[in-house]
């Protein structure tokens, strides 16, 4: 049977045929649809003459029946933020219910008791589920780096007759039912420039291009076990694949230019994804959630009400940080909230120092407010602004001389940065595991090793940025409309040899070193020594090391950046070998 005809046979289940008319309000189906369904379905053998459903239809209805659920629910909520950073989405407070318990109500009202329960962020925060609704959690815990399609995977092989369900939805009516007769994938009739789906005529979910806007997607679904069993197919070997790290799991629902199950629209109001904290205020002003400690420091702060801090927008989550920009009286601001585990890796006190040296020197904004013992910053919002490209001539030469100015300026704090203390910090962070790499203890030796000759060619130790890499040199708009540069992120900053900064600048760029040679000479206009570039070697080895614990630690809290610890620990083998062998041809010992 058709789309048109299940859904007529549906609806004639639960309530007895009256007439044409009737079924043609309920469904929204015009009276020739009507008609039509009504004898195809009499001729299929699934209604009898007076169209009431027949012991055919019956079992049509038991094969689809609904048999368990899923209800993914692992992620950080980034676009949450304040409030995703202190609670999981599903367990915000949403006219008087806790997300996740309203909808694992409403499975249970329509019949269905045995739910799964994907966990990840903030995992213990759902045990007591497990006692007050019977439901079973499913561990993700490579939530940080992997998106939904993982969760789903976890769960593949029980993927049969199932609701699949985003733990953030509120549905303002139970859209579970006791019985489904095809897979559907729920969208809104409002339209999203976001969303690369449309709904057709034939109810169909086409994908259109990016520059169309499409049916707003709600991302529930049901897999009757006909697509289930493509599902879990598609699941197993994606999950096999770095490229589907972070891909959702409706991409296993893609054949070609559309996918394989039929739409499921509701209305406007019907449903909501709360993926935002003004969404949240939207559908419930009164949520105990929306009484953040964040946006309560940012009106104080500003002397503002609470209301008056609107457009809330998450930034790309930072490698340590996290930071949403805001508006508040026609001025733009961003709020810089600490990441996972940064109380061991900042000293907020050693970065309000710095900014108490930076000052008035034009290098950065000053913060319009920073809190050393919560890590809270609120700075100005730069218009136009862009990150320092690397790979551009005009942008490297630009930089380098304001880098070149900041170090002349031998700024003085209270604090250095000690890399050396600091690679056996993030090492001691990470516990008992052991390192990711098989020769890590060798590679350490060696890197320390290096020591003797890079204190041996220090000449001066001045504030130094230590995280001077591309993006944190900001290209923006000044009054005049003139591009202007500046220099953020300065949590890490100390007194430190100020060719820390170059080596920086390298790694993270990925530079090979005919690349390193050439900001080297740009830096210092062509005129650095031979044992001073051997010294910014040593630092690119020194520094690979350091990061390299870093992402160890962070992975250890289960914070993953792809490929990039590798990267650096390649340069610290790589240039401690280099370095190594230009001393014994220069005849330069350690």
């Amino acid at each position: 049977m058709n789309r048109h005809e299940a859904d007529i046979l549906q609806y004639l289940r639960d309530v007895p045929y009256v007439s044409q008319r009737e079924l043609s309000e309920a469904t929204g189906f015009s009276l020739g649809i009507i008609n039509r369904s009504l004898r195809r379905l009499v001729l299929n053998g699934y209604l009898d003459i007076h169209n009431a459903p027949t012991e055919k239809a019956m079992a049509e209805f038991e094969q689809h029946r609904p048999r368990n659920a899923v209800i993914l629910a692992a992620g950080y909520g980034m676009r949450m933020a304040p409030i995703g950073m202190e609670t999981p989405k599903a367990l915000l407070e949403v006219k008087g219910e806790v997300l996740i318990e309203r909808l694992i109500r409403q499975l249970n009202e329509a019949g269905i008791k045995d739910i799964y329960v994907v966990v990840g962020f903030m995992m213990e925060r759902f045990e007591y589920l497990i006692d007050e609704f019977g439901v079973e959690l499913v561990l993700n815990t490579d939530y940080a780096g992997r998106n939904n399609l993982h969760s789903l995977a976890l769960i593949a092989h029980e993927v049969s007759n199932t609701y699949v369900v985003p733990g953030d939805l509120w549905f303002k009516e139970n859209p579970f039912r006791h019985h489904e007769l095809y897979s559907w994938f729920m969208v809104s009739s409002l339209h999203d420039i976001d969303s690369a789906i449309r709904v057709n005529r034939k109810q169909e979910l086409v994908y259109i291009p990016e520059d169309e806007a499409g049916n707003a997607i709600l991302g529930a679904a049901y897999l009757s076990e006909e697509q289930a069993v493509l599902v879990r197919g598609q699941l197993v070997m994606m999950d096999r694949s770095r490229k589907y790290e972070d891909a959702r799991w409706e991409k296993t629902l893609r054949d070609s230019d559309r996918m394989f199950v039929y739409a499921r629209v509701l209305g406007p109001d019907d449903a909501f994804n709360i993926n935002t904290f003004e969404q949240l205020r939207e559908l419930d002003s009164g949520s105990t959630h929306l009484h953040s400690d964040v946006i309560a420091v940012i009106a104080e702060v500003l002397g503002v009400t609470p209301n008056e801090v609107k457009e809330i927008d998450v930034l790309k989550k930072g490698m340590t940080n996290r930071s949403f920009r805001f508006t508040c009286r026609g001025k733009k601001y961003i709020m810089r909230i600490p990441g996972e585990g940064t109380e061991e890796l900042v000293d907020r006190y050693h970065e309000a120092a710095v900014f108490e040296a930076l000052e008035g020197r034009g290098l950065c904004d000053d913060p319009v407010y920073i809190n050393p013992e919560t890590g809270y910053k609120i700075t100005a919002f730069l218009d136009g602004v862009r990150n320092c490209d690397p790979q551009s001539e005009d942008d490297l030469h630009r930089c380098m001389k304001l880098l070149r100015q900041f170090h002349e300026m031998a700024l003085q704090v209270p604090h250095d940065f000690d890399i050396w203390g600091e690679i056996l910090n993030y090492q001691k962070l990470w516990g008992e595991l052991p390192s990711i790499f098989k020769d890590h203890a060798k590679t350490q030796e060696n890197i320390f090793s290096l020591r003797p000759y890079i204190d041996a060619h220090v000449e001066t130790r001045c504030l130094t940025h230590i995280d001077a890499v591309p993006d944190n040199f900001l290209f923006y708009q000044g009054p005049d409309g003139t591009e202007l540069l500046q220099l953020t992120d300065w949590e890490y900053a100390g007194l430190q040899d100020p060719h820390v900064d170059i080596a920086m600048f390298c790694i993270y760029s990925a530079y090979d070193r005919k690349q390193i040679d050439h900001l080297i000479d740009l830096y210092f206009e062509d005129a650095c020594s031979i044992e001073t570039r051997i010294k910014i070697y040593c630092y690119v080895a020194t520094c690979g090391l350091l990061w390299s614990n870093w992402c160890e630690y962070k992975r250890a809290l289960g914070v993953e950046f792809g490929d990039y610890a590798l990267r650096q620990y390649r340069y610290a083998k790589e240039y401690y070998k280099l370095a190594r062998e230009l001393m014994e041809a220069e005849g330069l010992s350690l």
